[in-house]
């Protein structure tokens, strides 16, 4: 077995917790600047979450209010990394390379339909 070691990572401690930090916000630069989705998606989550505070709902509907926004955002991310990592590969067409980012976008079909059907639920239980 290989002990491969990334040369991209702190081995512990703060150096660590900063290098993941800094490697996040990194993400989330490029995330912004080169993908129209989690723009798209961003911007629902900057209406709906103030949104869910607005709302005369409990505290717990409230906080699954706001998660399921943010699981659409964490998929969305996701999904991103699966595209570039295949595109990465190669640019040819190509069955499982399709498959995967096909499954990709279904996974985020799934988390804007749980926000859908989420605050469907929640808000029909209040008068608004």
């Amino acid at each position: 077995m290989s002990s491969y070691r990334s040369p991209y990572k702190g081995t512990s401690g703060i150096l660590r917790i900063l290098n993941a930090a800094r490697y996040s916000l990194a993400g989330f630069k490029t995330a912004f600047q080169n993908e129209a989705a989690f723009r798209q998606i961003l911007l629902i989550n900057l209406i709906l979450i103030p949104l869910s505070f607005w709302i005369s709902v409990s505290p717990a509907e409230q906080a699954l209010m706001v998660a399921v926004c943010l699981l659409a955002l964490i998929i969305e991310l996701i999904n991103s990394a699966i595209e570039a990592v295949v595109d990465r590969i190669s640019m040819e067409r190509h069955e499982l390379s399709k498959n995967a980012k096909d499954m990709g976008s279904a996974a985020q079909f799934v988390a804007l339909s749980l926000i859908t059907v989420t605050w469907g639920i929640i808000l029909a239980g209040h008068s608004i």
